[in-house]
């Protein structure tokens, strides 16, 4: 039965999704924040590069751990619920990244705030996914690489102002601090918004039907797409559902083979390559990859500003597109740009001079500008916000929590392998060596899309299949 979409709530929705979101901003903020404090960190607790690697990557193993579990989770306690664990978590993980006295003391926080990321990046999306209508689900669920990309952007110039007022992020700013503590603190207004905004939105209406409570998931639906779809819309969930048994793991292997569906595996596969291509190098280590390269630190920080734009720009060409063109095609076009883009950074950094003070790229300071932002451009108009989109509604209903939970972990374990050997491939290989192997897993992610994407543009969550 077609639904009637003039009933539909999209003022309500969007509320719903702009809520959601919010968890993606902190995302992005707790990411990017880390990128002025290597200075700090390096200072404060006497680190060297391995010890700076781990400090700075801390955080992805908590990613890693919150993402797998707040799936799982999510399909036993609600999407809404575990969301409001995750504000809690970032509000004492930024205060007590802020006041850590010690390296384990400050590994335990961002640990802390890992989670609550984790859990985040695949809620947020999962969620808005759950309440959307198929028409423009896309758009709304690439607002959460808006959100994502905003959060990056403002913790980048929130550094860069605290910095330059206080002279360096090692400098004291406020109340005896330095102003690197003052750049995790910033991170509690967002995240105090966040656990307050939640308690405003109702939760996932397939949730609620997945655990059998049918009148309030028929409230939500009604809500959401009028009293008038509320029932049908109800019995096309209860249909895509295995009504022997709730969503557990298990679901995950293919009855017939006893192996792990396919689908699992695409899954897998572009959270994996989402983190290969190196992009979090850019926005964990962009202040010690362009002082690297020969700028001062206030310049390394404001080009991550003008990075942190670019993004914003490319997420909203996609938000724009992604319902029409569809997410295939997106994630194609994002993965010969990147690999043309990385191969030109690799050239521009192996044909730099190498003097006492570091690399220089002197004439081809400008080319390298150009080619990194092209690469950040290329990024989020299509792997950044796309992957999150596909994820969080590819998979059937009955798998969503646990396909979610092992792509998370992949997508999370892959970004700590990619931060934590930077500042090691750095001094080993060089900027040249460590974006010749992104440039390589760009290019493979070209063959990926062509052989195992299939498109998901305007379908119901309740017709795609595993």
């Amino acid at each position: 039965m077609a639904l009637d979409t003039s009933q539909h709530n999209h003022g309500f929705i969007f509320f719903i999704a702009v809520v959601a979101t919010i968890g993606g901003f902190l995302f992005g903020f707790d990411s990017g924040v880390i990128n002025g404090t290597v200075d700090g960190l390096k200072m404060a607790f006497n680190a060297e590069d391995i010890a700076t690697g781990f400090n700075v990557a801390s955080m992805l193993l908590g990613c890693a751990v919150g993402a797998f579990f707040a799936g799982w989770l999510a399909d036993r306690y609600g999407r809404r619920n575990m969301l409001r664990i995750a504000a809690l978590l970032f509000i004492i993980s930024a205060w007590g990244s802020g006041m850590a006295g010690s390296s384990l003391e400050f590994i335990i926080y961002r640990v802390l705030g890992g989670l609550a990321v984790g859990a985040a990046s695949v809620m947020s999306p999962a969620y808005i996914s759950e309440v959307a209508p198929a028409h423009y689900r896309g758009r709304l669920s690439s607002v959460q690489q808006i959100a994502i990309i905003a959060g990056l952007f403002i913790a980048f110039v929130s550094n860069y102002l605290l910095a330059q007022y206080a002279g360096k992020s090692t400098d004291v700013l406020w109340m005896g601090y330095e102003a690197w503590r003052w750049m995790f603190w910033m991170e509690l207004f967002p995240a105090v918004v966040f656990l307050l905004a939640l308690l405003f939105i109702p939760e996932s209406p397939r949730y609620l039907v997945a655990k059998g409570e049918q009148a309030q998931a028929d409230t939500v639906l009604g809500r959401l797409y009028g009293t008038v779809n509320a029932a049908p819309k109800r019995a096309e969930i209860e249909q895509s559902l295995n009504q022997e048994h709730a969503p557990r793991l298990a679901d995950l292997m293919d009855a017939g083979s006893g192996k792990l569906r396919k689908i699992v595996w695409v899954g897998v596969g572009l959270a994996t390559f989402q983190q290969l291509v190196g992009i979090n190098v850019v926005f964990y280590y962009g202040a010690v990859l362009w002082q690297a390269a020969g700028f001062a630190e206030s310049q390394a920080l404001l080009i991550n500003i003008i990075s942190g734009g670019v993004s914003i720009a490319a997420c909203l060409i996609t938000i724009a597109v992604i319902d029409k063109i569809g997410r295939k095609p997106l994630l194609l076009l994002g993965s010969i740009g990147m690999a043309v883009s990385l191969a030109v950074m690799v050239w521009c950094f192996s044909n730099a001079q190498v003097t006492s003070n570091g690399l220089q790229l002197g004439a081809m300071g400008t080319l390298t500008l150009i080619a990194a932002n092209v690469y950040v451009f290329f990024f989020n108009m299509s792997w950044g916000p796309v992957m999150w989109v596909m994820l969080g509604e590819m998979f059937p209903n009955q798998i969503r929590g646990s396909g979610l939970a092992i792509s998370g972990l992949f997508q999370w374990g892959s970004n700590f392998a990619i931060a934590m050997t930077f500042p090691i491939m750095l001094t080993g290989i060089g900027l040249a060596g460590a974006y010749g192997f992104y440039a390589l897993c760009a290019l493979v992610s070209v063959w990926f899309v062509v052989r195992m994407v299939h498109e998901t543009k305007g379908k119901e969550l309740e017709q795609m299949q595993g």
